[in-house]
């Protein structure tokens, strides 16, 4: 890319750390969007977060993979890592000391990459870029590298704090406790005017308040830049939207589990031993520090919740436990047929050799002392462990366990798997205002897909149980009727609040689900087999495998895009017209920009 084109990468990275209360910004709504962040975080701080802005390119069936120079073995497929530094070289005009490769996966629908800029051997922590192939064809390119001809302030890249002297500074902005299991690294961060610091990257956590950042600390001044915050909270609140009601009866399932996803069941890291707890290869499910325990031998787990008696006896507790092993679970298990497996970043402790990190099991925490009315995920980078925490509901009496809503869980756990999914395992990719935004749909999306039963599509509503409250905690119903959902792309003009940006994208994900079900049916066996063709399983299909196509921090628009890749990617586009029409009808046409005005084109070849 030429130097002049390098120059519309620039609008980013500003980080401003105010102790005072909030303060109108002074852009523009959209752009604010795509860039910024505002989080309260720690001892009344406020941190105003930049975020670069990615270019994305999609390729349809896709261009030609150049070589890299001096490459002269052509009978020999490039390795992952050398096709996505030459790409990226081949596009960017950088120089190959300037690329450096972080991860990458294969998989049926293609190859993945993610790199990152470098400068004297110090990797950018915003300056990242991912690559998609399809049968050797570049298919997809997302940058937000930055031209260094430009950048004509950049911090020396030897520190001159040690990381020990500005651990306490990070600690006390952001009220917790260093996590000394993970290592600090040394990071260029890049500034709005182009500058650049230099940061010691520290991961910071208090496990009492539920929060988890990873500061960006300047390791030649001391001072706090910025945070990657890797909780994801559901923040549930009275403000109405439906949902279907609590337990349609529980029944006992017996050997739920996927072995082709779990091979050892779930009670089981290595095949030879079997927990009698609800602690196994993908999840710990637990109250305090206590796990729920098998009932008879043979990990039987039979307790019922009784909805008439408070949510903290100890058989309601042992059946929320239970409950919330099952789910999170079962979103792993098919998840990991459709793509969100060990090479993509999943969450387990023994990966099997299969690619990725082990170690990271999710943590889920039920009746979390911590909060009420609510839940949230933490999604640390590959790894490490995925941390949810489950409230009690106090709406009602008796009070009501959210984790007997599955609704819920299920929400909370595709924060892991798009947190992960996206960037390339590092959970720093959906950061930005939008970016979260469409976090949260995609959560909702999720929980939608599975509530549903029959070609029928039903509206969704979410939350209508632990709130006693028939419209549930969403402003609309996710719907294809617009009397009964009116929310289209240009809704989201002016918002700032994730959940409220997360209903437009989560309702028009309920139209393009209702529309592929439309035209090509509907399976009942979605949950384990993904190898047909019916709409629900070309949905998840596409939800998946979206994710590690688009950039770092994507906007409606290129997430858009990102599916119409995927489809091409799988399906050879043939439910393009399908999909686009079902973007196009909120708002979010073919022509659509970045600036939350709507459009309803679709391309000429599908009118």
């Amino acid at each position: 890319m030429a130097a002049s084109n390098f120059n519309k990468l620039l609008s980013f990275l500003l980080i401003a750390v105010y102790a005072s209360p909030a303060h109108a910004a002074p852009w523009h709504h959209h752009a604010r969007h795509s860039t910024h962040r505002v989080r309260h975080v720690g001892r009344e701080l406020e941190v105003k977060a930049f975020y670069p802005s990615s270019t994305y390119h999609t390729f349809g069936e896709g261009i030609d993979q150049p070589v890299p120079q001096g490459y002269t073995n052509s009978s020999t497929p490039l390795a992952l890592d050398y096709s996505a530094i030459a790409f990226v070289q081949s596009q960017l005009g950088v120089d190959a000391t300037q690329v450096g490769y972080r991860s990458g996966f294969t998989r049926e629908d293609g190859d993945f990459a993610y790199v990152h800029q470098f400068h004297d051997g110090v990797p950018f922590a915003n300056a990242v870029a991912n690559i998609a192939w399809k049968n050797g064809k570049v298919v997809a390119f997302g940058s937000s590298f930055v031209d260094m001809n430009s950048t004509s302030n950049i911090a020396d890249s030897k520190p001159t704090l040690d990381v020990n002297s500005v651990i306490p500074t990070a600690e006390a902005a952001l009220d917790g406790e260093f996590l000394n299991s993970q290592p600090p690294t040394v990071e260029y961060l890049v500034n709005e005017d182009g500058s650049v610091a230099l940061t010691h990257v520290i991961q910071i956590q208090n496990d009492t308040a539920g929060t988890w950042y990873e500061a960006f600390v300047c390791a030649h001044t001391g001072k706090l830049l910025s945070v990657t915050n890797f909780v994801a909270h559901a923040s549930y609140t009275v403000l109405p939207i439906h949902k279907e009601t609590f337990p349609e009866g529980e029944e006992t399932l017996i050997n739920p589990q996927d072995t082709l996803a779990s091979p050892f069941g779930w009670q089981s890291t290595n095949g030879r031993t079997q927990s009698t707890t609800t602690s196994g290869n993908n999840v710990q499910a637990f109250v305090g520090k206590t796990f729920s325990t098998q009932t008879s031998a043979g990990q039987n787990f039979n307790v019922n919740y009784d909805a008439t008696k408070d949510p903290k006896v100890a058989s309601n507790r042992a059946a929320a436990t239970n409950n919330a092993f099952y789910v999170i679970n079962t979103v792993h298990d098919f998840t990991y047929r459709y793509g969100f497996t060990e090479s993509a970043f999943n969450f387990q402790d023994n990966n099997f050799g299969k690619g990725g990190k082990g170690s990271d099991r999710v943590h889920i925490s039920v009746q979390d002392s911590s909060g009420t009315n609510n839940a949230n995920f933490a999604t640390p980078p590959d790894g490490q462990n995925g941390k949810c925490r489950m409230y009690i509901w106090d709406y009602t009496t008796p009070k009501r366990d959210g984790t007997m809503e599955n609704d819920i869980p299920v929400h909370e756990m595709t924060h892991g798997v798009t947190n992960r999914m996206t960037g390339g395992g590092t959970a720093r990719c959906l950061q930005t205002t939008v970016a979260g935004g469409l976090g949260e749909g995609w959560s909702d999306a999720m929980a939608d897909w599975v509530s549903q039963k029959s070609a029928t599509v039903a509206d969704f509503v979410l939350g209508q149980w632990v709130t006693n409250q028939p419209g549930g905690i969403r402003t609309y119903p996710y719907s294809t009727d617009p009397s009964v959902n009116p929310l289209k792309y240009s809704s989201a003009k002016g918002l700032t609040e994730v959940h409220r940006i997360g209903e437009v994208w989560a309702n028009m994900l309920h139209n393009v689900y209702a529309a592929l079900v439309a035209d090509c049916g509907f399976s009942t066996t979605a949950l384990t087999n993904p190898d047909t063709t019916e709409g629900n399983v070309v949905f998840l299909h596409l939800f998946l495998d979206a994710l590690p196509l688009q950039p770092c921090n994507p906007t409606f628009v290129s997430a858009r895009a990102a599916w119409i890749q995927a489809d091409q990617n799988r399906y050879g586009g043939a439910n393009k017209c399908t999909v686009y029409r079902a973007f196009a009808s909120r708002g979010l046409g073919v022509n659509a920009k970045n600036d939350f005005v709507d459009n309803f084109d679709v391309p000429a070849d599908c009118t």
